[in-house]
């Protein structure tokens, strides 16, 4: 996706992965919503959805129970469950769960081209084989080692999806190993509300939006807990400090995690009414089980199973991780959340260290 004259080009043909909010909010943003006077991308939209009630509920409403008051353009067309939604795409977005990656991929990758781009908004990082999204999808489509490597991406940073599907001004990251690639993701999502830096550290903006979960789910226990503003800013503060530790550790840029993907985005999931994986922490501060509330929630809570990819990748670069441990505490050993603060709060008194 490169022109002769280094400017990048777009995709004619974008399938996205997905129909849950990220999806429907890509979609959006590539056809250009109805209504708005936003021309869009000029590219042909198609979106793959795996739940068949769900995908045949927005062919015939245009609507999603995920997103009120979204309307589905009707230049996006709907495949149901279908090989053929990713067949000829030259750009393929990736919205679906961070554990659901790898199988989804097998199943079409039978139908995908060798030149096919690709870029992830998923935000999490694989059990057992501790892989990020980017690195999740170049191991399931591994090409022909002599050839040339298909551009994969990212696309994160603070991103509520129904402030973005109300078009409110916000910010993204595009990152990927291949600089033209980074500039292509900037100039295919970017809008008059919507601005896409670049950054070509892919490895630490895809740590950043992972482990931010985490954190997250600590800050809504703290607000389940009703511990208060300082509790809660401290708690930022210093699961900024464990998210950049482990990030340089495994070689990312530090600088990554003091921007927009790294406390741009934590500060949002954390502080945010509708962030996921804070109203999971909530419902567990207010003494709710975790898999009753997974159960009834009609989100996947990313953190969750990212808190154990973490702990694992913790112990493997030697990292230490208080919160980190106390929110798996919590979530898997039975840990009462009023404990778990106790615990972080009688640590050995020391020196800030942040990174």
């Amino acid at each position: 996706m490169q022109s002769s004259d280094s400017r990048p080009t777009l995709p004619e043909k974008v399938a996205v992965l997905g129909i849950g909010q990220m999806g429907l909010v890509c979609a959006s943003i590539l056809a250009g919503p109805e209504g708005s006077g936003e021309a869009g991308k000029g590219v042909n939209v198609t979106l793959w959805g795996r739940n068949t009630e769900e995908a045949g509920d927005l062919v015939q409403t245009r609507q999603s129970k995920r997103l009120p008051d979204f309307q589905l353009a009707s230049s996006i067309r709907v495949s149901i469950h279908n090989g053929e939604a990713v067949e000829d795409a030259d750009l393929l977005v990736v919205a679906i769960p961070v554990q659901h990656i790898r199988q989804v991929l097998e199943k079409l990758k039978k139908h995908l081209s060798p030149t096919t781009s690709i870029v992830s908004v998923a935000k999490g990082i694989e059990n057992r084989t501790l892989m990020r999204p980017s690195q999740i999808i170049a191991d399931v489509l591994a090409d022909d080692p002599d050839a040339k490597p298909r551009p994969i991406g990212t696309l994160s940073g603070p991103t509520i999806a129904s402030e973005l599907a109300l078009c409110l001004p916000a910010t993204m990251i595009g990152a990927s190993d291949q600089p033209e690639f980074s500039l292509c993701i900037q100039k295919l999502f970017s809008t008059q509300w919507l601005r896409v830096y670049t950054n070509p550290d892919i490895l630490g903006v895809e740590l950043a939006g992972a482990m931010k979960n985490v954190i997250a789910i600590a800050a809504g226990i703290i607000d389940g807990l009703e511990a208060g503003a300082n509790a809660k800013s401290a708690l930022l503060a210093r699961g900024l400090a464990e998210i950049t530790r482990l990030g340089s550790a495994m070689g990312a840029n530090r600088e990554t995690f003091f921007g927009v993907a790294g406390v741009g985005d934590l500060a949002t999931t954390c502080f945010s009414p509708e962030g996921r994986n804070r109203s999971c922490g909530e419902a567990l501060g207010k003494g709710q089980q975790l898999q009753a509330y997974l159960k009834q929630s009609p989100f996947v809570v990313e953190g969750v199973a990212t808190t154990r990819s973490v702990m694992d990748l913790a112990e493997k670069f030697r990292v230490q991780m208080p919160i980190t441990q106390a929110v798996n505490a919590v979530l898997f050993e039975s840990l009462d959340p009023i404990q778990a603060i106790a615990l972080l709060m009688s640590r050995e008194l020391k020196e800030e260290n942040i990174g």
